[in-house]
């Protein structure tokens, strides 16, 4: 599965696709992996959880023998691609269940950030809350950055007919060769009201001083 980031805290391992759950609790962290989510933040205290792809994708999307995720397009192979359309998947009731667990054992948390497929897994979350399906999440904001709608014809029903208010933050860059700013746009129309940063790069976690204003700003919503 993918990394569960709360900072300040110990890394257990997860339950299925071989990946490992850290923690992320109020401000900031001096380890690498959470760097860069400090930059965003920076000063601003709450609790956020962070959901973390390692090494998602090479540079054509899709995942070799060694890559984590948080479910796999194609079951039998045990892989993943963005853009594989898909009847079933394997992985993302684990994942589910990991999320559920974090917040149980370790929040509550006042928002959720996503990265990649990530971000995917966070608008599939945000949608559970919308419509009521997992009681156990209650996240006042999220941030996605380069995320995406699952292709998978399972997954259909965390998008259709769903109108999503929880105030969210879609971050995406217009070279982004893995997760192509269309593919971030189209996830769009299900989240109300929803506000945008648009970066000229790839993929990655954009916290220039340019893009930091933005984050704090709607974060400051939140305080």
């Amino acid at each position: 599965m993918g990394n569960i980031v709360y900072q300040n805290s110990a890394t257990v391992t997860g339950p299925v696709l071989g990946n490992t759950i850290g923690t992320a609790h109020v401000h900031r962290d001096a380890s690498t992996s959470c760097r860069r989510y400090d930059e965003i933040y920076d000063s601003v205290a709450f609790s956020l959880m962070i959901l973390v792809d390692s090494q998602l994708q090479d540079n054509t999307g899709n995942m070799d023998d060694n890559q984590r995720g948080w479910w796999f397009s194609d079951a039998q192979a045990h892989s993943f691609d963005a853009r594989q359309e898909c009847k079933s998947s394997y992985g993302l009731d684990q994942s589910l269940e990991a999320v559920q667990k974090a917040v149980k054992d370790l929040g509550p948390f006042d928002g959720i950030l996503g990265f990649s497929q990530g971000a995917a897994l966070v608008a599939m979350l945000c949608s559970l809350q919308e419509q009521k399906l997992d009681t156990t999440l209650n996240f006042r904001f999220a941030i996605l950055v380069a995320g995406f709608r699952s292709a998978c014809a399972e997954h259909q029903y965390l998008y259709e007919g769903v109108n999503i208010t929880l105030p969210s933050l879609h971050v995406f860059g217009q070279n982004d060769k893995v997760i192509s700013q269309q593919m971030s746009q189209d996830l769009l129309p299900i989240f109300l009201g929803a506000d945008i940063l648009i970066h000229r790069d790839g993929h990655f976690v954009p916290a220039a001083s340019a893009h930091k204003h933005i984050y704090q700003e709607f974060l400051g919503r939140f305080q």
